[in-house]
């Protein structure tokens, strides 16, 4: 065999589909081609091959003893063929980058590992990098394009009024609620803002959404809360509130839980409304990576 490298194959096509047929019309049919076109190929392939691959019978074509040993060899090489072609067209359809996602507060409450499993799934050639920080860092470094998606915490939570540059969608509401230590009831049960603001509070750096609710309250009062700590994580705030220190903001669901089973007073005049939400740049939202991002996230939540 002086050619087999150079093997076409619409040759082997021709004599796999003639010796499956018997026939080399059957055959020219199911390759759209003329008799004489097939019965070239086969000729090619006898010579290149230099083996008899065929004897011509009353009723068509059969099989030599060398035509049906080398018949499965040139399935095998068709069907891997196909398979690569196959693979081929997946690949052109498969979404494959890097995703930096800005991740805040507790998995759990952000479905993280829901989002996670659904991204995975759907997108498995995307590689996700995790940053976790505060809901105004991780907003800002998505605006900075630091970050390609992220969690964050907004007062408003309105869809339809987010800031141009940004896609966000408000994926749930809650509520905060003020905490003080267990004892506490009687400087906080009945109190309104004003007089709360006099009492200890634990402080959260500006970039914190417990920073920017409060100020939204105290600012417009004139008031501002005597603060006695300045605390960056709810799990240290946390500790500080059942420490006996001071006053602080919890989600509901949290609040709810110390008070029952730490004995930790929640305010009952005063709350604030929070909502939970997902941004990236307006800009980049049909990206493939973010694209795929957003719907993971869809099906998260939906």
């Amino acid at each position: 065999m002086t050619a087999t490298a150079a093997l076409d194959l619409q040759i082997l096509r021709a004599f796999v589909l003639a010796a499956r047929e018997g026939n080399v019309s059957r055959a020219a049919e199911r390759l759209h081609l003329t008799q004489p076109a097939v019965s070239l190929q086969l000729k090619r392939l006898a010579e290149e091959t230099g083996l008899q691959l065929f004897t011509r019978t009353p009723h068509g074509l059969a099989l030599t003893a060398d035509g049906a040993a080398l018949l499965p060899q040139a399935e095998r090489v068709l069907a891997a063929v196909g398979d690569l072609q196959q693979a081929a067209r997946n690949l052109q359809g498969t979404v494959r980058g890097a995703l930096r996602i800005g991740t805040i507060l507790d998995p759990e409450f952000t479905r993280l590992g829901m989002f996670l499993r659904e991204l995975v799934e759907s997108a498995p050639q995307i590689e996700t990098e995790l940053r976790h920080g505060m809901s105004g860092t991780v907003l800002a470094q998505v605006l900075r394009g630091e970050l390609d998606v992220g969690f964050h915490l907004d007062a408003d939570g309105d869809d339809a009024a987010t800031p141009a540059p940004l896609a966000a969608r408000t994926l749930t509401r809650f509520t905060y609620r003020v905490v003080a230590p267990a004892g506490w009831g009687p400087q906080v049960l009945g109190r309104d803002w004003k007089a709360l603001a006099a009492l200890p509070w634990l402080a959260t750096p500006p970039e914190s959404a417990h920073h920017r609710l409060l100020e939204k309250v105290f600012g417009p009062l004139g008031l501002s809360p005597r603060r006695v700590a300045l605390v960056d994580q709810e799990a240290s705030m946390l500790d500080l509130l059942k420490s006996g220190v001071g006053l602080s903001l919890l989600r509901d669901s949290i609040a709810i839980r110390e008070s029952q089973s730490h004995g930790l007073v929640m305010a009952d005049r005063v709350q604030l409304d929070c909502a939970l939400r997902f941004v990236s740049l307006a800009a980049r939202r049909n990206e493939p990576v973010i694209a795929s991002a957003w719907n993971a996230l869809a099906r998260a939540w939906n």
